[in-house]
């Protein structure tokens, strides 16, 4: 888990500061030690920070670094939901006296008691002088109440190094915030003439083991997995993460008529890795197998004879959900599009040709008409794993349904 946490935070810093240098020679050829001392502590907290991932949702990840006389003396991250926060581990782990110190963190300390108290009381018991933030915390127990404390109290603040960098990292974060629904990523892998299946169905597999691997990976750091019914009658997914040191994720089927078979992979494992099921059958005779089995029904609305999805997410949101990696098949893929609860797809593309006009494709709604009215997209990342390439985006916040 912790290398790839660590590689997960090392991508976001490089498409953030790989032209670093020549935009800071093109800005400020003289640029201060002590700026450009930020910019390398900040790399080294958000690398910390990273090693949070997929273990404190629905909390941010968060690094924190202790610096005094131009040395580190203590370094720490938020390891896992409940636990201390960064920067209370990295005073914890101080062997040096942390008076008149610079505490470089990714997130705007906290100023309120929740699972664990407040971190800028302990900034001000610790002595330490100068605090440099890269983001300011979006939740409104915090939102610029723990650098006005900090600043109020006579510490130095100072805001903003590495801004869109740490903003990138806590992205599920601040989107379950401010929505109070989960974060949704749509997967899918098809071939190079738009293929996801072939024509009798089959589609193990269509990428290579590297790219199946980073989807593990993308499991273990999302809380929940999302497929459908006919996933689960085709295919019978486990939809775990099988890497050693990643964490399953919750596994959802969305099923509108309760036809999950009892005897699937997900609800025979259900007991060791929690599985939900979203359908509109309110008979609860019909729950009481799934219940046995270990499953959670959530019973919620019907739309256009499927289930609501925005409802969905609603719902998933309140039961502290902070994020969902879609992986259903073209019916579902076009309805979660249609119902604009998708902001963002990982497109992988295999070197292969399958052929068939009735082979699946990775979207099965009716599409868009005229060119000028296509769902907008913007590309964040383009990255190669094996023969696979893995497209990035996010979706236009005006393209996001049709």
């Amino acid at each position: 888990m912790e290398n790839f946490a660590k590689d997960f935070a090392a991508d976001l810093i490089e498409n953030f500061v790989e032209n670093l240098p020549e935009v800071l020679a093109g800005k400020a050829a003289d640029m201060a030690d002590r700026e450009q001392n930020d910019i390398a502590y900040m790399e080294r907290a958000l690398m910390l920070a990273g090693r949070g991932a997929g273990r404190v949702n629905p909390n941010p990840m968060v690094g924190a670094v202790l610096v005094k006389d131009g040395r580190i003396i203590g370094e720490g991250w938020h390891m896992e939901y409940g636990g201390p926060h960064a920067e209370r581990n990295a005073l914890a782990s101080c062997k040096t006296d942390p008076k008149g110190a610079t505490l470089y963190v990714t997130l705007e300390p906290c100023c309120h008691y929740g699972k664990t108290p407040p971190c800028t009381e302990a900034i001000l018991a610790s002595g330490i002088e100068r605090v440099v933030v890269g983001s300011r915390d979006v939740n409104p127990l915090v939102a610029g109440k723990g650098i006005g404390f900090l600043r109020g109290h006579g510490i130095r603040v100072t805001e903003g190094v590495l801004r869109e960098a740490c903003e990138a990292l806590n992205t599920v974060f601040f989107h379950y915030i401010r929505t109070k629904t989960p974060y949704v990523t749509m997967k899918y892998a098809m071939t190079m003439d738009g293929k996801t299946a072939t024509y009798a169905g089959h589609s193990k597999w269509i990428t290579g083991e590297t790219a199946r691997k980073r989807v593990h990976e993308d499991r273990s750091r999302n809380m929940a997995v999302m497929t459908g019914v006919g996933t689960v009658l085709a295919d019978d997914p486990m939809l775990n993460c099988r890497l050693i040191e990643g964490r399953s994720p919750i596994r959802l089927i969305c099923d509108t008529r309760l036809r999950t078979p009892l005897f699937s992979q997900i609800v025979g494992s259900a007991r060791r890795i929690p599985a939900w099921i979203l359908t509109c059958c309110g008979e609860k005779e019909r729950h009481t197998p799934y219940l046995e089995s270990g499953c959670r029904v959530l019973t919620l609305p019907e739309r256009d004879g499927h289930v609501d999805l925005a409802a969905a997410v609603r719902a998933l949101g309140e039961e502290g959900i902070d994020s969902i990696y879609l992986e259903g098949g073209e019916s579902l893929n076009g309805a979660a599009l249609a119902a604009g609860i998708v902001q963002a797809l990982h497109c992988y593309i295999a070197p292969k040709l399958f052929g068939g006009k009735t082979a699946p494709s990775p979207m099965g709604d009716p599409g868009v008409a005229f060119p000028e009215t296509a769902r907008l997209l913007h590309i964040r990342g383009v990255r190669r794993y094996g023969e696979d390439i893995l497209i990035e985006s996010v979706l236009d916040k005006e393209g996001s349904a049709p």
